[in-house]
């Protein structure tokens, strides 16, 4: 394994508090832990309960029957392709400040292209197109937090 990856994990493990970490590559393998003395000891949020009280009775009249308005639509609504956030990090839709976006609105994608980076523990994680199609939608702007599973793109 590469002693600048073991470094880069010390790092972490130092500035995350992360008590232990183990990663395997092919057959080799390393395990990091933290010294227990020296991890902060972290306690739940204290949880408060809020009760709400019932709101008063009115009375309404009914309207003549009309026809139902349309139902707002979505990117999954219209059958287009998600594709989701693998992790939880932050975005970003350029592989540097004021470069050229990987991907603009209505560009043609193949499977396997890039169309941003997910920056989680200050590792850059390529996030690539699962489907060939037409970027439909950006649903995310560059610099801002996602999570896991968030909608980032749709594709038709």
């Amino acid at each position: 394994m590469d002693l600048r990856k073991i470094r880069k994990l010390i790092e972490l493990i130092q500035e995350t508090g992360i008590a232990e970490i183990e990663i395997h590559e092919g057959e080799e393998s390393v395990r990091i832990s933290r010294d227990a003395k020296n991890t902060p000891a972290y306690s739940p949020a204290p949880i408060q309960h809020f009760t709400a009280s019932a709101p008063a009775p009115q009375t309404v009249q009914a309207e003549p029957a009309s026809t139902p308005a349309p139902a707002p639509t979505t990117p999954a609504a219209e059958h287009k392709h998600l594709v989701k956030a693998p992790m939880v990090g932050t975005v970003y839709l350029s592989p540097s400040p004021g470069a050229k976006k990987f991907v603009e609105l209505g560009q043609e994608v193949k499977a396997g292209d890039t169309l941003c980076l997910i920056e989680a523990m200050k590792m850059f994680n390529q996030i690539e197109a699962d489907k060939t199609g037409k970027v439909s939608a950006i649903l995310v702007d560059t610099g801002v937090p996602v999570e896991f599973s968030q909608p980032l793109f749709a594709i038709e």
